[in-house]
């Protein structure tokens, strides 16, 4: 959890979890693939064996490694030759997001937040964030951004199911005063979706970096080092996808990306415009490939 919370925040944020385990808690076969791919020991083997018995798992990643989304030539009809031919991490990101994508299907009542749109905004980012690390070519594995930017809003999830009611409070007044979401979501549910977000991949046990972006992907300033990169990386992906209007775009409906953001990560504004292009597109087809059954 975010160490910089106040006590107010730390109790909202740990009650909240106590009380969600459909979110806070991952199918134990995805849980078992984390575990085999963040042992630095482990090999494809090992993996092969974690996946050989779910079905639907292997359906999966068959379709993912024979789509034009990792652009290998030829069609794979061998799990060991897609583990091979993927690597690890990206088998890790195919089974976290059919597990997360279920948590993701109401639809909505009718609100200013709906789940799915949330979904769709967070595919976005995950999209986005890794056409930006693809571009930078250097300190941030693809696999490793495409999944801190999926799950960058999970916060926002334990939100919807825990204060629902405050929740749309929150996207009411930010839509109607253009207060920035963070503080409105302080003011009315003493924490933010940064934090439950940081609380639940604490729980998952992602990689220190990982949870310090989703910590401060809308606050990127208050870090330093690869943290920060990482951490701007996403908040550039997500201010472009909210000023697309892909999905649930309310959290950053008041962010900005300035030229000195740009310049410690090495992008600049037209590399920005590059990354927009087709976009949208690209998300529909990673939503149809990566979303579960």
């Amino acid at each position: 959890m975010n160490g910089t919370l106040n006590e107010k925040a730390r109790t909202v944020v740990t009650e909240a979890l106590a009380s969600i385990d459909d979110i806070a808690t991952l199918p134990e076969v995805t849980i078992k693939i984390i575990e085999v791919v963040d042992d630095a020991d482990s090999n494809p083997d090992q993996l092969y064996e974690v996946i050989q018995n779910d079905p639907a798992l292997v359906s999966r990643v068959l379709k993912v490694v024979n789509s034009a989304f990792y652009g290998l030539p030829g069609q794979v009809s061998n799990i060991k030759r897609a583990i091979s031919l993927l690597g690890l991490a990206a088998i890790k990101n195919i089974a976290i997001s059919a597990s997360m994508s279920d948590m993701f299907k109401d639809r909505g009542k009718g609100g200013f937040f709906s789940p799915w749109e949330l979904w769709r905004h967070s595919m976005a980012v995950a999209v986005a964030s890794r056409k930006i690390s693809t571009m930078l070519g250097r300190a941030f594995n693809t696999d490793e951004m495409f999944m801190t930017g999926l799950i960058h809003d999970l916060g926002l999830l334990v939100e919807g199911q825990i204060f629902p009611e405050k929740l749309e409070e929150v996207c009411g007044i930010s839509t109607q005063t253009q207060l920035p979401f963070l503080q409105a979501e302080r003011d009315i549910i003493g924490a933010t979706h940064q934090d439950f977000g940081s609380a639940v991949t604490l729980k998952w046990r992602f990689p220190h970096k990982l949870r310090d972006g989703i910590s401060h992907h809308h606050t990127p300033a208050e870090l330093d080092g690869v943290s920060k990169d990482l951490s701007i990386i996403l908040f550039c992906a997500d201010t472009l996808c909210c000023e697309q209007g892909i999905g649930f775009s309310l959290t950053a409906i008041t962010q900005s990306v300035d030229p000195d953001m740009l310049e410690t990560i090495g992008l600049d504004a037209e590399n920005l415009q590059e990354i927009t292009e087709n976009l949208a597109d690209e998300v529909d087809e990673a939503l149809a490939l990566f979303s579960g059954d």
